[in-house]
């Protein structure tokens, strides 16, 4: 496997052969309340496996199924609660942005912005995003070949920042159904920029229930375990204490009493192929 290089997000790194990181947490901010609750929990379970870890939650999911589909608290309440919980925990956080006006405000209170699937070609976007010097992950469109986005770091890479995580979340395979295609993470890491593996949403299906998504989560243990057994440098998932009462994501999110297992294999796994 290609090596990556290494990037520095606050007290976490990433690349460079180093052990694998978690990018994990709810797939939206239902409250803070919750939230926090969320990231306290996986920081004392990361914590006890020394790992690596980056809290994850969105303040609005823009590409819902449907326009009736909870979003979150928008922009303006969702990056105090993130930006409370990386003072108050000292972890790094991460988010979407949507578009170039959310970049500014974003950058101020989140580590790591994180470009959507179906916006990683959109150039404008990724310069903007780039021009923030924060660190950048692009998620690779359900559409696109893992080749193809050797092209989406440039545009990054071009407009001043080389702070850059790819990451894997399935491909489109037919209708309401996504495949991973192992291949795409040495392909991916060939760019020599850290790539993870979105384990959560690769088990999606998308607008599978009609109003909504589904999800198979009963997949994520093993296409994980096939991810990191390649080399990855992440693995990113949505983790809730209830799946079934999510507000977003549910079907495709693990039960939070379900990760110390899963990542205690998973760092094992890591350990010995690096």
């Amino acid at each position: 496997m290609h090596k990556t290089r290494e990037i520095c997000i606050g007290k976490v790194k990433i690349g460079g052969n180093r052990p694998l990181v978690l990018i994990a947490g709810p797939c939206v901010i239902e409250s803070e309340e919750a939230t926090f609750r969320h990231a306290e929990r996986i920081m004392t379970i990361c914590n006890g496996l020394s790992v690596p870890f980056i809290f994850k939650a969105s303040y609005d999911k823009a590409n819902r199924t449907s326009s009736s589909s909870f979003r979150g608290p928008g922009i303006r309440e969702g990056l105090r609660i993130l930006s409370n919980i990386r003072e108050s925990l000292g972890i790094p956080v991460l988010s979407d942005v949507h578009s170039i006006e959310q970049i500014a405000p974003a950058a101020e209170s989140l580590d790591v912005i994180q470009i959507p699937a179906f916006l990683c070609r959109q150039t404008d976007l990724l310069v903007a995003a780039a021009e923030s010097g924060c660190v950048i992950n692009v998620k690779k469109g359900q559409f696109l070949a893992p080749w193809d986005m050797k092209n989406v770091a440039e545009k990054i890479v071009r407009s001043g920042n080389e702070k850059i995580i790819l990451t894997e979340r399935g491909f489109s395979f037919g209708y309401n159904n996504l495949v991973v295609d192992m291949r795409s993470f040495p392909i991916m890491r060939s760019t020599g920029f850290p790539v993870v593996f979105d384990a959560t949403h690769s088990v999606q299906l998308p607008g599978g229930k009609g109003g909504s998504s589904g999800g198979e989560r009963e997949y994520v243990e093993y296409l994980s375990r096939g991810a990191v057994a390649i080399g990855i440098d992440g693995i990113f998932m949505e983790v809730h204490e209830e799946p079934e009462k999510a507000l977003c994501d549910g079907p495709n999110s693990i039960h939070l009493d379900e990760l110390p297992s899963l990542l205690k294999s998973l760092k094992a796994l890591d350990s010995l192929v690096k």
